[in-house]
C-alpha cells in the first residue's frame, strides 16, 4: 500500500515559521516539511532541531533545508508563509504593511513560476492584504489562497469567555470577523455555549454570562500585545491557527473556521481578502458564510471591510511578469524606504 506524501512548504523561520512546522509535526499533519529561508544560519539550526524531534512524533516526517531556493516548494501541497517583521507591528499590525507586501512579492511569483498549484495559507501582516497579493502574484484560483486571518483573534475571545464561566473552550463557538487588525469586531449576535445563544445564557444567569462585552472584545483584540510586550513575539496560537487549517484542507474536514478569504457578494462586497466563517476542505475555501448581522455589527464589519480596502490600495505596484524572475529585483520606495529596500527580510510577525 502506498500514498502520496503530504508535503507542506514553510517560507519565513523566525518564531512563527517553526512553531507551525512543529505543530505539523506533533499533530501528524505532514509527512515532510520544506523549510526557506534568506537567513540561512537560523534555517539551518531550526531544521536540525526538528528533525531531533520525530522521534517523538506520532509518525516519521522529514525536514528538509530549502534555503532561498524557493522554487523547490513548487512540489508542495501547501505552503505556508510566515515571513514578516515583527518589530513594525509593534503597535499597529498595519506597520508591517509595505515590509509584509516586498517580502512576499521576492518569493510568491517565482514559486508560481515553478509550477505550484497548490494552496497557500498566509500568516504574515497585514494578513488579509499580504493574502490578496499571494492571490495575485500565485495566478491560484482564491479558493487555494487563505490566510489565518481572525481564527487567531477567535480563539482569544473564545478564551477570556471560557476563563470568565468556567466553561470549556471546546464548548464556546464564537467569532472575530472582519480584518485581522484593531478594526474588527465580535459577532456577539452569533455566540452560542453549548449551542445555547449567549443572550439566552445571561437572561438565565447574570452573574455568570453576563460579560463586559466591550471588555471582553478589547481583549480579544489586544491579545496579541500581552505577548508581545513581555517577549516581543506571538508564536504558539498563531502556529496552531496555521497547523489548524492546513489539517482541514489535508483531510478534507470541511471544517468552519473563520479565514480571511475572498468576498465574492457576501455582504455586498467582492474582490478583496477579510475574515468571516468559511468551510475549508480539500477544495481550500468551499464556502464563505454570510452572518446575519444586526446593525451595528453590520455597520462594524463594513467599516472593517473599508480598512482592508484602503491598505491595499496603498501598495506600489508590481507586475506579475517582475514577480516571476529570479531574483526579483523590487526598486526602493522612496516614501517608504527601509531596510527591505537593501535586500534585508527578517522572518518574524506579531499577531
Amino acid at each position: 500500500m502506498t500514498a502520496a506524501p503530504v508535503k507542506i512548504g514553510i517560507v519565513g523561520v523566525g518564531h512563527v515559521g517553526p512553531h507551525v512546522a512543529n505543530s505539523l509535526i506533533m499533530q501528524g499533519i505532514a509527512d515532510e516539511i520544506h523549510m526557506c529561508d534568506v537567513n540561512r544560519r537560523k534555517l539551518a539550526s531550526e531544521v536540525q532541531d526538528l528533525n531531533d524531534s520525530v522521534a517523538f512524533a506520532p509518525h516519521r516526517v522529514r525536514v528538509f533545508d530549502c534555503g532561498d531556493e524557493y522554487e523547490r516548494l513548487a512540489s508542495c501541497d501547501i505552503i505556508i508563509n510566515s515571513a514578516g517583521h515583527v518589530t513594525l507591528a509593534g503597535t499597529n499590525r498595519d506597520g508591517e504593511l509595505y515590509a509584509g507586501v516586498r517580502i512576499a512579492r521576492t518569493f510568491v511569483g517565482r514559486i508560481a513560476a515553478a509550477g505550484f498549484d497548490g494552496f497557500w495559507i498566509d500568516v504574515s501582516n497585514p494578513n488579509d492584504v499580504v493574502t490578496r497579493e499571494i492571490q495575485r502574484l500565485s495566478g491560484l484560483p482564491p479558493q487555494r489562497v487563505m490566510g489565518t486571518g481572525t481564527c487567531l483573534d477567535s480563539a482569544r475571545l473564545v478564551s477570556v469567555i471560557s476563563l470568565a464561566t468556567g466553561i470549556a473552550p471546546q464548548s464556546i463557538c464564537a467569532y472575530m470577523i472582519g480584518e485581522h487588525g484593531f478594526s474588527e469586531i465580535a459577532a456577539w449576535s452569533h455566540l452560542t455555549i453549548g449551542g445555547v445563544p449567549l443572550a439566552r445564557l445571561e437572561a438565565v444567569d447574570p452573574d455568570r454570562y453576563g460579560l463586559d462585552r466591550a471588555e471582553y472584545e478589547k481583549r480579544a483584540l489586544q491579545g496579541g500585545y500581552v505577548s508581545y510586550a513581555g517577549k516581543h513575539c506571538t508564536e504558539y496560537a498563531i502556529a496552531n491557527s496555521a497547523a489548524r487549517i492546513a489539517r482541514a484542507i489535508v483531510h478534507n474536514e470541511r471544517a468552519v473556521l473563520p479565514v480571511s478569504a475572498q468576498l465574492d457578494g457576501q455582504y455586498g462586497k467582492s474582490g478583496f481578502y477579510i475574515s468571516t466563517p468559511a468551510v475549508i476542505g480539500n477544495g481550500g475555501v468551499e464556502e464563505i458564510y454570510e452572518l446575519d448581522l444586526p446593525h451595528d455589527e453590520l455597520e462594524g464589519f463594513l467599516n472593517s471591510c473599508a480598512k482592508v480596502e484602503e491598505n491595499y490600495a496603498r501598495i506600489p505596484e508590481l507586475s506579475v511578469a517582475r514577480s516571476r524572475t529570479n531574483p526579483v529585483v523590487i526598486a526602493p520606495d522612496p516614501d517608504h524606504d527601509d531596510e527591505y529596500a537593501r535586500g534585508l527580510f527578517p522572518s518574524d510577525v506579531i499577531h
